[in-house]
């Protein structure tokens, strides 16, 4: 029987006392598609970077085809057939996207680079993808799911013979996940062999042909993905049963306390109308570049809005600035934490109370032990794994980084919370805290706008779902009217 095409053996990794790795066994065949599966936490992305080359093993081997690898860097592995599409994304904002797919691998005539040989190489990889991004636009100011099609577009580039995709589909639509999927049958059926991470078990169980559970950097289980109960996945993942992912609730929504009327920004979003109940949660769906997000940061007062109105309790914050509606109780979560949702160099506790320090301030002081017994009250409500209120906030993982950002709008007892994809890259377990944490401050008469590009949960946790198409959103309408199928006939234009 020949060797698999990657073979990780008996891998151990730690990082001072704590230990990330504990005697993790990998295998993946050629031409396969391997779902690796876990919490964050779970040692899923230490041991893609010890494959990738970007950390070193503190013992175990890795065999490629059969012979030794040990990656000096990334690039070693890279060149070596190992490529690696990392779900916090790795591009040159400064550049631009043709640039950055081709970045490392710039074709050369005569020691110059063929430009036109280089812009045919660019449009090639988007063409697998079927998505069509503009090659000259610098890569920061691309929408965060166009950014991730440009890695993704970089890794095909390579025509590695092993490719990781870790949360590939995290920021991408329905339409262009399956475009994606078909980009991944493809390969297989080339021999490349794929390993596949993500948080989307249901993704997983359409895409994968064996899968491999990771727990507190140990493997608990694998097997083939046909037959297998995601049921059974998830205990394997969180050591304990999840009876159910969305939590029962039996909301009655009150009067309507947040009215947007006719609101339109510079190019998006184009015409939005709204009615926001106290104690309700209210869903947003539609495909990447419907203008989702852009609603949301015009209501929060980070876009201009150029036409409309925006009503807190008959009080007009139409032209206020973010400032403004912080003061007004209004708090928002990006769906880029890492750019602009967290400080990532900064403190736990720092994140946590960044926009109201006032209960431990004195005489323009701030009282640390204050701000941290809070903060640690905040950490033990929302199950963040961490050490103490003063570590870092980078040296989370991404569901725990996730938790803060929503603990900041806790703190501040924001009245009505702006949630743009919450629930983006972070694990099971996680995303039933927030479900949670959403379900309660909605209890609690707090009102929630929940932005998300994943159906089941926006069917899960919402009172109403309204759905954008083109910079418009209509069909409010109580979730039991909606079906997955309705959404995705509104959101395409077809209905």
């Amino acid at each position: 029987m020949p060797a698999p095409r990657l073979q990780m053996t008996d891998v151990h990794k730690a990082f001072g006392a704590t230990k990330a790795l504990r005697g993790v066994s990998f295998a993946v065949e050629r031409g396969e598609v391997h779902a690796l599966i876990g919490e964050n936490g779970a040692g899923k992305s230490t041991l893609m970077k010890i494959l990738s080359g970007a950390l070193k093993p503190d013992a175990g081997s890795i065999a490629l085809e059969g012979i030794p690898f040990r990656p000096g860097n990334p690039l070693h592995a890279r060149e070596s057939g190992v490529a690696m599409i990392y779900q916090e994304l790795n591009l040159a904002p400064h550049l631009n996207a043709e640039e950055n797919i081709l970045l490392g691998r710039e074709p050369s005539r005569l020691g110059r680079i063929d430009r036109r040989a280089h812009r045919k190489a660019a449009i090639r990889a988007l063409d697998e993808l079927e998505h069509h991004i503009p090659l000259d636009v610098p890569v920061g100011e691309l929408t965060i799911a166009e950014q991730q099609l440009v890695e993704i577009a970089r890794a095909l580039v390579t025509e590695p013979k092993v490719l990781i995709m870790d949360e590939p589909t995290s920021s991408l639509s329905r339409v262009d996940t399956q475009n994606l999927f078909r980009v991944i049958r493809q390969l297989r059926e080339r021999g490349v062999s794929i390993v596949y991470i993500s948080h989307f078990l249901e993704e997983c169980q359409e895409i994968a042909d064996r899968f491999t559970v990771l727990r507190d950097g140990e493997s608990v289980g694998s097997g083939r993905m046909a037959g297998a109960k995601l049921d059974e996945i998830i205990h394997l993942m969180v050591g304990r049963e999840i009876a159910d992912i969305y939590p029962p609730h039996a909301r009655r929504p009150e009067k309507v306390i947040f009215d947007v009327h006719q609101l339109a920004g510079i190019g998006k979003p184009a015409d939005v109308t709204l009615e926001l109940r106290r104690g309700e949660v209210l869903g947003i769906a539609g495909l990447v570049g419907a203008g989702r997000t852009e609603t949301l940061r015009a209501v929060f007062g980070l876009d201009r809005i150029q036409r409309g109105r925006v009503l807190y309790l008959d009080r007009d914050l139409t032209r206020r600035s973010p400032r403004g509606s912080w003061r007004n109780g209004i708090g928002m979560v990006s769906e880029n934490r890492k750019e602009e949702g967290l400080m990532l160099e900064q403190s736990l506790a720092d994140n946590l109370c960044l926009t109201r320090f006032r209960p431990f301030s004195l005489f323009g002081w701030i009282s640390r032990r204050r701000q941290h017994a809070a903060s640690a009250g905040l950490m033990g409500r929302l199950g963040v794994r961490a050490r103490e209120p003063g570590q870092a906030v980078g040296e989370l993982s991404g569901g725990n980084q996730q938790k803060i950002a929503i603990g900041r709008l806790l703190h501040h007892d924001a009245d009505i919370l702006l949630l743009d994809e919450p629930t983006r890259g972070i694990d099971v377990g996680s995303k039933q805290q927030i479900y949670q944490i959403m379900n309660q401050l909605a209890e609690q008469g707090k009102s929630v706008i929940f932005v998300s590009s994943y159906l089941p949960e926006l069917l899960g946790v919402c009172d109403r779902i309204g759905v954008m198409c083109r910079g418009v959103l209509s069909g409010i309408r109580p979730v039991g009217d909606w079906s997955e199928h309705e959404i995705i006939a509104v959101a395409t234009g077809q209905k």
